[in-house]
């Protein structure tokens, strides 16, 4: 048995995979709470994440001691970029600065000016998201803070300090840092050093299928585990994403249409975005690498509008069927929360172009979902530009359950969209792979492959074009609402 463990931004979710991959028990935390004292702020109490694994692997026990009592690795993944620092004594000195925090705009900025060459290094530009410029915010606005941080971990492994006692991560999460030489897989000294740190306050590295060392014998006494298992590296979510649904080789790749939206496409080389803002970081699996855009708002846009409109999101979707739908001349911005890609504005906002009286419930919905396709076509015409391929995608995410959705994205973004047939994989799945591999020194090749796909969206012939004109007043919309002091 394999255990995956993926603390989210919303909760922890454990599971329990046998031999032949098949889901053996499951078990999700209660919510976590967010805490935003200021606008565009966004921060996490990490003792609040070692309390969620416990109630899922406590719950794991009660309904599933024999599974698991036999697991033999554990995979981590977590929610990426949060910088969690820590004291001499390995205590959290302050609350983890998430992903979605846009605080340290300004600190990009002052990253790129400190070191010229900061995009061959990273093969990026820096954004607020990256762990890099959260902490040069910390330099500037908290410094006797800063002056006392002796290490600093991302969320997944501060759960594996504590699972195991062993301060370490995987090259996949840490590249989010932006302190890797995203070519050589390791962490640079200059990148370091513009943020004020050094190695030493780094934990070891280590390849995403690599063991980094055994839970500790009370936890393992305490959930019944009849031999320590060897704990992988793992990988932040998306990538463990990926590794669940297979997608590691040159042009596969998935669309998570999730709370946020997230392209992802695995590439066999390093690829630089240029003055694109898109990611480009480490895979899980040793010798690939991966391009991922973010979309701050995703099926989160329609939760909004659900909110609005006093109905379920389920119920807005429904209403729009199952079938190809022309393009709608009301527009629809979907940055409620800013933008990270493919331009960096953590300004910019949402907004609706063209309402009139005439637009009802199902109007705005339509609206809402190609706004959000037309987003992640933008951030796809990025892609391109350099010099990615991709015919198809795998769709992943509670949003895919919408086949009017699913539509518009595969014509806006002109490729097919996979529907895999098990409803099992997920970020947790992958880490829990993760850990076969790292316990049975297993060819990632063999375990991580593709799921049976159950149906494929395909783009429709005769809307491409209805979708093409629709983007380019979606282009014109979006300008206007280009960020701004908040």
């Amino acid at each position: 048995m394999y255990l995956g463990i993926d603390l989210g931004t919303s909760g922890v979710k454990s599971i329990i995979i046998d031999e032949a991959q098949n889901l053996a028990a499951a078990a999700a935390s209660e919510p976590l709470a967010v805490t935003r004292a200021r606008p565009g702020w966004s921060e996490q109490a990490p003792d609040c994440w070692l309390a969620a694994v416990c109630d899922t692997l406590d719950a794991l026990k009660a309904e599933q001691p024999a599974a698991l009592g036999a697991v033999r690795g554990i995979g981590l993944s977590g929610q990426m970029y949060g910088a969690t620092v820590l004291d001499a004594q390995d205590k959290p000195l302050r609350p983890a600065i998430l992903w979605n925090d846009t605080r340290s705009a300004a600190e990009c900025a002052e990253l790129a000016r400190r070191v010229p060459d900061l995009q061959r290094l990273a093969a990026r530009r820096p954004t607020p998201g990256v762990t890099a410029t959260k902490l040069l915010w910390l330099r500037k606005y908290e410094p006797e803070l800063f002056d006392r941080i002796h290490s600093v971990l991302l969320p997944k492994d501060y759960v594996r300090l504590f699972l195991s006692g062993d301060k370490a991560t995987d090259l996949a999460d840490a590249s989010g840092t932006m302190w890797i030489d995203i070519a050589g897989r390791a962490w640079s000294d200059r990148l370091l050093e513009a943020s004020g740190l050094s190695r030493r306050q780094m934990p070891q590295l280590f390849e995403g299928i690599e063991a980094t060392g055994r839970i500790r014998a009370d936890l393992a006494r305490r959930w019944g585990m009849k031999r320590r298992p060897v704990i992988a590296a793992g990988g932040g979510d998306n990538a463990c994403g990926a590794c669940g649904a297979g997608v590691i080789h040159e042009g596969m790749g998935t669309l998570s249409l999730g709370t946020s939206g997230v392209l992802f496409v695995a590439n066999e080389r390093p690829r630089d975005a240029g003055a694109m803002a898109i990611e480009s970081l480490c895979h899980a699996v040793p010798g690939r690498w991966h391009q991922m855009s973010i979309i701050l708002s995703a099926t989160s846009c329609l939760t909004w509008l659900a909110g609005r409109l006093k109905k379920s999101p389920a119920e807005l979707a429904r209403a729009l069927g199952d079938g190809p739908r022309p393009a709608t001349e009301l527009i629809f911005i979907p940055y409620l929360d800013g933008a990270w890609s493919p331009v960096n504005d953590a300004g910019r906002r949402g907004g609706f172009c063209g309402l009139t009286h005439l637009h009802d419930d199902a109007a705005l919905t339509q609206a809402v979902m190609q706004g959000v396709g037309f987003a992640f076509l933008d951030c796809a015409r990025a892609f391109r530009a350099g010099g990615t391929k991709f015919q198809r995608l795998m769709a992943i995410g509670g949003g895919s359950r919408s086949r009017a959705w699913l539509s518009m994205l595969a014509t806006s973004l002109d490729v097919a969209l996979d529907l895999p047939q098990s409803s099992a994989l997920g970020a947790a799945f992958g880490a829990a792979r993760l850990g076969m591999i790292a316990a049975e020194a297993a060819d990632p090749a063999e375990v991580l492959k593709a799921p049976e796909i159950g149906a494929t969206i395909k783009a429709e012939p005769t809307l491409l074009d209805s979708y093409a004109e629709a983007f380019l007043r979606w282009e014109g919309c979006a300008r206007l609402c280009q960020g701004g002091p908040e």
